[in-house]
């Protein structure tokens, strides 16, 4: 049977494996449905554009075959005139130039008629040409389906071409690794190596698993995971990915995460998924080829045989003709070939860059978005917190509190708790921490030797009436207040550093006519300091994540389209509420590459411009293949119905727009954003 995908009303596939949506059954297929005899996989199209094993020479000989045949034909009939090229001889002649493109062509049909799919492009092509043969224009019936297979190959390159640059992720997976035992190196399958595996590294060798690095440090491409080629040196102790390349002397890797739970394996996974969520525009052109394709049939019915009511000197066979014609022109190909391509060579050029959509869809809303709205630790500023200042009352031990603020901080995993485990130093083990709590847009609180500590913004210090003496605005920094036993010990101040391709980014995005707002957890103070540096149209600072969600409502309620960039987890409410949800940091949290539909891998807030505009090219580019595909069939259609147009028209209206409309579609491929 041939498999036909389901959707559902949202456009995400519904059918096959992860593996099958990018490449069904790959090595059994054919390259070419034009071409060849196998049976093979079909999208709902009735078409199959997947690798095959098959040279470009092979995929083109059947179409060489008949070319030449075609080609001594046309000579006999019009240059070398010979007395024995007439009828049989000539009408088998051109029997045998078509039987290497046509048939191909016409079991298709029957196939698809055998299983109920009566009116396919297949058909379409068969009834012209034969039609052809039977009116006894047989040059023009072989370069109808000559046309039309040659149109068919150089889809199948582009469609092949197209799948690579997605396909190229799926390589970066090494299917073996070297692990160490008993101070014996083996090599065992990447999949079967367990977690406190110790892996060794040697230059040029890509990592299979993600881990933990045991040698002091190491130099690696990051590359198949960021789209940055920058060498990214990691310490020991640092976590490094599946996908690295070691770039320089042997290093040793423990196993920390299993095979199948790695990013990369996630960031696949999520490539792979994108393919099979379709946009509107590529769904409606699917459901549009059914109810076309029989519609076109009946009118070239009509077209031939209805003039014999009204016309007095009808003529069948000049009829049968325009309808012939006007069949050859109405294929489909054009578009639902090109447009699919279209969106699967914007999800290829955003996974080149580093930039990883989780469907064609969401290509169509990115490219609408009319508001991005950012969180500012880790999207816009670096999220490495510094300690820079403690101020805490005398009448504490400064030393004595900070081992309690360290101890409460380690239950979280918060970039703050980061920068005071780094001030303060090795935990002590012998604090004993009781009821521990963590207040959401708030902070810290735990029960140490019967007293209450607290840990977190001046928001918590209000919320338990925890009385102080100082004015947080006055402070610019981000402020960690401390109490202990209710009574108020002090402050910390935290500084992060503004990303250095920040500014780019908000000037790219000014450029594009979109508005930028900031919405942070964090001080106010600071958020209207890093807002005025980059300046950025909005910025609301001391919101708790409900109050992130009121705000993006605020903008939605103006029928507006909003993008929100955050890290995906804290911020999951407010990216489930917006159009596009855009994560940054996408190989620091599994849980990013969960709830985004659009992941940023190496952190640079510069690649939200570059994401808009990939959306937007591939969008402009859908939508000129469309223009271009109507407005030729219809002009050449109504000159084919009337008479004016031969067989020759309809094949540039068919398989010509065809190849323009493929052209148009992979230059998204060559594009630089």
């Amino acid at each position: 049977m041939k498999h036909q995908h389901k959707y559902d009303a949202n456009g995400k596939q519904l059918c096959c494996t992860l593996e099958e949506k990018i490449n069904h059954k790959t090595d059994k297929q054919t390259a070419c449905c034009a071409t060849h005899d196998e049976p093979k996989h079909s999208d709902d199209d009735g078409h199959d554009h997947s690798s095959s094993n098959q040279t470009t020479f092979q995929m083109f000989l059947p179409a060489i075959i008949s070319f030449v045949l075609l080609l001594v034909a046309i000579g006999f009939d019009n240059y070398f005139i010979q007395s024995w090229f007439t009828g049989w001889v000539r009408i088998g002649w051109y029997v045998l130039a078509y039987i290497p493109v046509g048939f191909p062509v016409l079991k298709e049909a029957f196939e698809s008629i055998r299983k109920g799919e009566i009116f396919s492009e297949f058909l379409l092509m068969s009834i012209a040409t034969i039609g052809a043969f039977a009116i006894a224009e047989f040059p023009e019936g072989v370069a109808v389906m000559l046309f039309y297979a040659i149109g068919e190959i150089f889809q199948t390159l582009a469609v092949q071409r197209a799948k690579a640059n997605i396909k190229s992720l799926l390589d970066q997976r090494p299917d073996e690794v070297t692990i160490i035992e008993n101070n014996v190196a083996k090599t065992i399958k990447a999949a079967t190596a367990k977690i406190g595996d110790i892996i060794q590294l040697k230059a040029g060798e890509k990592l299979g698993l993600d881990g933990e690095l045991l040698s002091d440090t190491a130099s690696f491409n990051t590359a198949a995971l960021t789209g940055e080629s920058k060498p990214d040196t990691k310490a020991k102790g640092e976590t490094v990915l599946a996908g690295m390349i070691n770039l320089n002397s042997v290093c040793q890797v423990k196993v920390t995460t299993a095979y199948t739970d790695s990013k990369l394996s996630k960031i696949l996974e999520m490539v792979q998924d994108a393919t099979a969520k379709k946009a509107p525009t590529e769904l409606f052109i699917r459901k549009f080829a059914k109810i076309y394709t029989p519609i076109v049939v009946l009118l070239a019915i009509l077209i031939c045989v209805v003039p014999m009511l009204f016309v007095d000197n009808y003529i069948f066979r000049d009829w049968l003709y325009r309808a012939l014609v006007f069949l050859v022109i109405s294929c489909p190909c054009a578009l639902v070939i090109s447009i699919p391509l279209g969106y699967f060579g914007g999800i290829g050029a955003a996974s080149k860059n580093g930039i990883l959509f989780k469907g064609s869809n969401f290509l169509d809303v990115i490219a609408t978005v009319q508001n991005v709205v950012m969180d500012k630790t880790g999207t816009m500023t670096e999220g490495v917190f510094k300690v820079q200042e403690v101020v805490f009352n005398s009448d504490f031990n400064q030393n004595e509190i900070l081992q309690l603020v360290n101890a409460l901080e380690s239950q979280s995993t918060h970039p703050v708790a980061t920068a005071i485990h780094q001030y303060v130093g090795k935990i002590d083990s012998t604090i004993i921490l009781k009821e521990v709590e963590e207040i959401s847009g708030h902070g810290l609180k735990a029960n140490i030797n019967g007293k209450e500590l607290l840990v977190g913004n001046f928001k918590l210090m209000d919320k338990f009436s925890i009385a102080y003496d100082i004015d947080p605005t006055s402070i610019v920094y981000t402020l960690i207040a401390v109490a202990y036993d209710k009574k108020f010990v002090g402050y910390l101040t935290i500084a992060d550093s503004i990303k250095e391709d920040a500014q780019i980014t908000i000037d790219k995005l000014k450029a594009l006519g979109i508005k930028t707002t900031m919405l942070s957890g964090d001080k106010n103070t600071v958020v209207q300091f890093v807002a005025q540096k980059l300046e950025i149209t909005n910025a609301f600072g001391d919101l708790l994540p409900e109050d992130k969600v009121n705000k993006v409502k605020e903008i939605i309620a103006k029928n507006e389209t909003v993008a929100f960039v955050g890290d995906g987890v804290n911020d999951a409410p407010v990216v489930a509420l917006s159009n596009v949800g855009i994560a940054m940091g996408g190989l620091g949290s599994d849980a990013t590459i969960e709830t985004a539909d659009v992941v940023i891998q190496d952190d640079k807030p510069s690649k939200i411009p570059m994401a808009i505009n990939i959306g937007k090219q591939t969008k402009k580019i859908v939508w000129q293949n469309i223009i271009l595909a109507f407005t030729v069939k219809a002009i050449v259609l109504v000159l084919g119905a009337g008479g004016l147009a031969t067989m020759w028209e309809a094949v540039f209206a068919d398989v010509g727009v065809a190849l323009l409309a493929i052209l148009n579609a992979v230059r998204i491929q060559r594009m630089r954003f």
